[in-house]
């Protein structure tokens, strides 16, 4: 069987989960570019996620070098002083379609290969929590993989992205109402004090369980007043919203500051008391 021009490659799903297991595997994410590679017979040919050709001759030559005659490679490129080429997966090889095999069968399969500098395989992290490191040594996170999951040219849940949070405290402005079967509350409007300013900086809606929702639904209640109490409230709701005086504090996990200064997938770390 030829192997294909092009292959969609498979992307992971951002998660503000942190969990362990034994089904799943721990990789460190590069802050490159994804690249697909595509050797076939001596012609080597490598592209973006976005299918455009780069042009990465260390790389090229690297992969030409490998003692098989057809394989597609699935990594990231990164362009500090290594200039590496992090392969973490293997999607065809002499002629086979390895798509459909478990992850653990194709990551021994990659194993197998020789692979020279600038090439090089991304390992499985064996720390207990694993994310905590990307943090500390400064990574952009890291990506939690089924170990049962085949090759899927999709956006799927069985690739999981963990990136690296910021965390800081904010003061509870308001809550919105709770929907579904969800009890208690939807989400904290929470803000921060910027000068003599109360800004608002955006919702919390995850990071709780049901005792948590209704304490604070109960605490707030009794703090509620008829108006916003932000000064500064871009973005605020105005449907399903209820507001209360400025006193509780929350301690905040979130990935970073959009454009518009408001938080970008938060999630409730703890309350103060």
């Amino acid at each position: 069987m030829s192997s294909p021009e092009w292959i969609q490659p498979m992307a992971a799903t951002l998660t503000q989960e942190r969990f362990t297991g034994p089904e799943w595997i721990f990789e460190r994410k590069f802050d490159g570019i994804r690249l697909l590679a595509f050797k076939r017979g001596t012609d080597v040919r490598l592209f973006s996620r976005n299918r455009l050709p780069q042009d990465i001759p260390a790389v090229a030559t690297a992969i030409a070098a490998l003692p098989v005659d057809t394989v597609i490679l699935d990594g990231e490129g990164t362009w500090d002083r290594s200039g590496a080429y992090h392969v973490f997966d293997i999607i065809w090889l002499d002629g086979r379609d390895v798509r459909p095999l478990p992850l653990d069968a194709r990551r021994a399969l990659l194993a197998a290969l020789p692979l020279g500098a600038p090439l090089t395989r991304v390992p499985a992290l064996e720390e207990d929590a694993p994310w905590e490191r990307a943090c500390r040594e400064g990574w952009e996170g890291v990506i939690a993989k089924r170990r049962d999951s085949p090759y899927e040219p999709r956006r799927s849940p069985h690739w999981l992205k963990m990136k690296c949070e910021l965390t800081q405290d904010f003061v509870v402005g308001g809550f919105t109402d709770p929907q579904g079967g969800r009890p208690g509350l939807g989400a904290l409007l929470v803000g921060h004090h910027e000068d003599d300013d109360f800004v608002f900086a955006g919702k919390v809606g995850t990071g709780f369980d049901t005792k948590l929702l209704l304490e604070l639904r109960s605490r707030l209640n009794a703090i509620e007043i008829p108006k916003p109490p932000f000064t500064k409230s871009v973005g605020l709701p105005r449907i399903r919203a209820h507001w209360v005086r400025p006193e509780v504090v929350v301690h905040v996990a979130f990935i970073e500051w959009t454009v518009h200064r408001k938080l970008r997938h938060s999630r409730l770390l703890s309350v103060k008391p």
